[in-house]
Parts: C-alpha cells; sequence; structure tokens
C-alpha cells in the first residue's frame, strides 16, 4: 500500500517501539497525575503533532538534512536539552506550591492545557533523535519500487503515530483514573513531582550528550 512493505510486522515493531517507556511517556503520566485525564489526553494531542513534524520532514527531506548537517543536528540537539531541563526544573519546582492535603482531591491545573499542549510538542519537536530514528527505521519498510518515496514515507509515519497516539491516550486514561484517590495529596504529589522533574533534567542531559 503507497509502496510500502510488511506493514503488519512494521506495526508490531512500532508498538513495542510505542511501548517502551521515554520522555513522551513520562510527560503523559506526571500531567495526568498532577492535573488529570484533560492535561493527560492535552499531553497526547502535542506529542502527536510534534511527532507529525518529523514525519513530514523525513517525507520532504528535511530529516535528511538534519542528519547530515553536524551544524544543524547540534543546534536543535542543544535547544531540545534546554527544553526537557527546563521542563524537569519547572516540575521540581512546582513542589512548592502545591495545595494541603485537606484541600477537595480534584485535579488542580497548576498549567493552563495550552501550555500543557505545547510541553508536549516542543519536547518532540525539538528531539533530533526522533528524526534520526525515522530516517532509520521507516526506509526499511519502503518498497524500492515505491512510485513515491515521500508518500511511502509519510504513510508509514501516519500509521506509526496513529498507533502510538492510541497507547498514549491508554496510559493518560489508566494512570488518570488510579491517581485520582491520591490527587491533592500533598506528599505523593511532591513525590512524583520531583522524580518526573529529576527524569526530564536527566533526559535532558542524555540528549546534550549525543554525539552527531
Amino acid at each position: 500500500m503507497f509502496g510500502t512493505h510488511d506493514i503488519l510486522l512494521f506495526i508490531f515493531a512500532g508498538w513495542l517501539l510505542n511501548v517502551t517507556p521515554g520522555p513522551d511517556t513520562a510527560l503523559i503520566v506526571a500531567r495526568s497525575t498532577q492535573m488529570g485525564l484533560r492535561a493527560g489526553f492535552t499531553a497526547c494531542a502535542g506529542i502527536a503533532l510534534g511527532i507529525m513534524g518529523h514525519v513530514i520532514a523525513a517525507a520532504i527531506g528535511l530529516s535528511a538534512i538534519i542528519a547530515a548537517s553536524a551544524t544543524a543536528f547540534g543546534i536543535i540537539k542543544f535547544a531540545g536539552a534546554a527544553y526537557l531541563i527546563y521542563i524537569g526544573a519547572r516540575m521540581m519546582l512546582s513542589r512548592q506550591t502545591i495545595e494541603p492535603d485537606d484541600v477537595a482531591k480534584k485535579p488542580k491545573e497548576t498549567l493552563p492545557l495550552r501550555a500543557v499542549f505545547w510541553q508536549g510538542f516542543w519536547s518532540n519537536a525539538l528531539n533530533p533523535k526522533v528524526a534520526i530514528f525515522f530516517l532509520a527505521f521507516l526506509p526499511q519498510f519502503v518498497d524500492a519500487a515505491a512510485p513515491s518515496k515521500a508518500l511511502a514515507f509519510f504513510f508509514l509515519g501516519v500509521v506509526f503515530n496513529f498507533n502510538g497516539t492510541i497507547w498514549n491516550l491508554g496510559v493518560a486514561y489508566v494512570v488518570a483514573r488510579a491517581s485520582s484517590a491520591l490527587r491533592g495529596t500533598k506528599r505523593i504529589q511532591r513525590w512524583i513531582d520531583g522524580a518526573v522533574g529529576a527524569m526530564f533534567i536527566a533526559l535532558g542531559v542524555r540528549l546534550a550528550l549525543v554525539q552527531h
């Protein structure tokens, strides 16, 4: 279909990659726990849009330019690392603003939903490792005789993103429901925000150390 092959294998391999925890899962867990289901779904939407940016870039050849240019790769890499560290620092600092334990246990929107959306978007859009991943993964399922390589790349990217979004929405739903009884509990919220914030800082440092 659209110049691709082994679609079922592609879907299965993509599913295995999607269920592997990473920055996306950490952000979804943090926002779903802290702010509830709407925030978790909003983070999923931002992540999906960020991934679509990489899909389009791969289809039109921009990802290849990033992969080939050490300067472009470095600029995006350090911008992405700085943003991940910024998100982590914000989460850790937010520990100081959590309400006392006797507040009503309902989602507290410490951030507007639009900010949650753009966190999901930029954490993906500024990660050159995602661009390199698509360049390495998608061509394995593109037919050498495909009439349009760009269309094949785009089709595979959409399939990958759709399946990943379904998984992310499921994670958001399960986490939001499971944490509803804990939401608003001061000590637990501090622990979650601190742990996830530290994880984002570590991921940012790790991205900054990636070699081209």
